[in-house]
């Protein structure tokens, strides 16, 4: 059953969608391609492995993360109660900002300034995240959501590029000598965040009608009794529920892989300035393809089928990944080459790169599409705890597993993740989730 909630206008939509261009700066600058390089290297300082570094490193996400299982399911019942979800998105972003740019003081040794700043840097970027996501079923009819999403993680990809460009062209060598310049990573990437998302709150409107609280109420009783209420409605939808367990198991290897990929190659790869700059460009390059090509997919083969397919090219990623050296001597011995094992993992990056935001993008849909239009912050809030707690649950146990095996044979635990995620969705119906999701508006006030 597709719903009838008209197209919204072209420049709603982009500026909905420059949200994603906006906070992408943060999350790839900070989360995966320079900062997480500088904290275990610089601040942290434990060489030659870094294990302490990259253990802390996770333990910051992770208690981020947590943060967001405990908090957004109650803001999304407050947001649609209050029809407040613009005002809220506008705090995260507010949040997050500060954050990123007070980052500048964290220097060499000072690890807990750093560890706080990036708990409450990646808390904003991370609710943040779920409240844009909650405006997507007001977009569009939902056999068209699957590309409108897809059209903003691409350009998501882009404001990534753009951001760590000019990061990286501003700071140069990520070295002690020149941590003048390198302390300035978070206060560009502020920057950009700031003035990026001016256009999603100049564009972007605010559905619903505000409701009044019952006497003697306070917001946050009625936010939990909300949560309560939904949590039982969510017997009703099974679908719903299959998939967020399936999404759980994919976002905990995704948040590895975000948070570790330049660490590992710098760690176990040991490659060069030059590759790590080819492999920056060559991910978002195609990660932006993919959210764009697989978003137009998922109209001709389901959203649920191509989330399938970008967890299947996952799994031969990440053992690619792992088996890069091996998989480098023996092309040498083959065929006579000169390979080295940066080149191969570029290759392996960019196969990785293909569905970085296709997956998330495919689970934004069929949350979308699964979800009441009345409910849809409450369920982006339940969409946001999953994928949260996935990342607690998969930073820590790699930053564990990590300590005890080392990080190349730890990243094998993502091709598991990525596996329980594919099980599970066989138990999950598409047009099912749609018809419940239909059936209880259609039984609702």
């Amino acid at each position: 059953m597709l719903t009838t909630t008209p197209r919204a206008p072209a420049r709603e939509i982009f500026g909905w969608a420059m949200f994603d261009f906006a906070n992408s700066s943060y999350t790839t600058v900070i989360v995966t391609v320079v900062f997480s390089v500088i904290f275990p290297r610089l601040i942290v300082g434990d060489g030659p492995d870094y294990r302490l570094g990259n253990l802390l490193w996770s333990v910051a996400l992770s208690v981020s993360y947590g943060l967001v299982v405990l908090t957004a399911p109650v803001l999304g019942a407050i947001m649609d109660f209050r029809a407040a979800k613009k005002r809220f998105l506008f705090g995260s972003y507010l949040l997050t900002v500060a954050a990123t740019a007070l980052l500048y003081f964290a220097s060499p040794g000072q690890v807990w300034l750093a560890v706080v700043l990036v708990v409450i840097s990646n808390y904003g970027f991370s609710v943040g995240e779920s409240f844009t996501s909650s405006f997507l079923p007001d977009l569009g009819p939902t056999e068209e959501l699957g590309k409108i999403s897809g059209f903003a993680w691409g350009l998501g990809y882009v404001g990534g590029i753009a951001c760590t460009a000019l990061v990286l062209g501003i700071v140069g060598d990520q070295t002690l000598a020149n941590f003048d310049r390198v302390r300035l990573v978070g206060p560009i990437t502020a920057l950009f965040f700031l003035v990026a998302a001016v256009p999603t709150f100049v564009f972007l409107r605010e559905r619903g009608t505000p409701k009044v609280l019952p006497p003697g109420e306070s917001m946050l009783a009625m936010g939990f009794r909300r949560i309560v209420e939904t949590g039982r409605a969510l017997g009703g939808f099974r679908d719903l529920l299959i998939f967020f367990l399936s999404f759980f198991f994919a976002m905990a290897g995704l948040s590895i892989v975000i948070a570790f990929a330049f660490i590992y190659g710098d760690q176990v790869i040991r490659w060069s300035r030059t590759s790590q700059m080819l492999m920056f460009v060559i991910t978002n390059l195609t990660a932006s393809v993919g959210a764009v090509g697989f978003g137009f997919l998922q109209k001709r083969w389901g959203n649920l089928r191509t989330f399938n397919v970008t967890l299947g090219i996952w799994v031969a990623a990440i053992v690619g990944i792992w088996g890069t050296p091996g998989i480098t001597a023996w092309l040498n011995g083959a065929f006579g080459t000169a390979w080295r094992a940066e080149s191969v993992f570029l290759f392996m990056g960019a196969m990785a790169g293909l569905c970085l935001g296709a997956t998330q993008s495919a689970s934004r849909t069929l949350v979308a599409v699964f979800s009441p239009e009345s409910k849809s912050a409450e369920f982006f809030g339940f969409w946001g705890l999953f994928g949260k707690l996935a990342a607690v649950f998969g930073l820590l146990s790699l930053g564990v597993l990590q300590v005890r095996l080392g990080l190349q044979s730890a990243i094998l635990l993502c091709s598991l993740f990525f596996l329980l995620a594919l099980a599970l969705t066989l138990f999950v119906r598409e047009e099912r989730g749609r018809a419940a999701a239909a059936g209880w508006g259609q039984t609702r006030v």
